[in-house]
């Protein structure tokens, strides 16, 4: 072999290693970015169903703030919790308490008239 053979032959190799390195990188890169994309759409569903549950959360939080502000300015409301939490009964009133079989075997109450037109 002569020396510009040897000499064009190691440039081959050099450009070949050179070449399978590039090639190595860019694989390396594709599955990089390719793993980065799946960990970022695993972050957007999740953060789509965090959003949802704050969503959730807030809108909780607001009726409990308009349930305790109807608590302090509606008697009304006070009365009815009373009554059917506490078991509360105005004096001379009976309270007459069901079990809870007979309640779940009981027909339903029949309409009146006037409930009817207003249904």
């Amino acid at each position: 072999m002569k020396p510009d053979e040897k000499a064009l032959a190691a440039r081959r190799r050099q450009r070949n290693l050179v070449t399978a390195i590039g090639v190595l990188a860019l694989v390396l890169l594709f599955v990089a970015s390719f793993k980065s994309y799946g960990d970022l759409r695993l972050g957007r569903a999740r953060e789509t169903l965090l959003q949802g549950a704050i969503e959730g959360t807030e809108a909780r939080i607001e009726a409990l703030e308009q349930r305790v502000e109807r608590l302090r300015h509606d008697p009304a409301m006070l009365e009815q919790l009373a009554r059917e939490e506490l078991m509360m009964a105005r004096p001379g009133e009976i309270v007459i308490v069901l079990p809870e079989e007979m309640l779940a075997d009981a027909p339903a109450a029949p309409q009146t008239p006037s409930s009817e037109a207003d249904g």
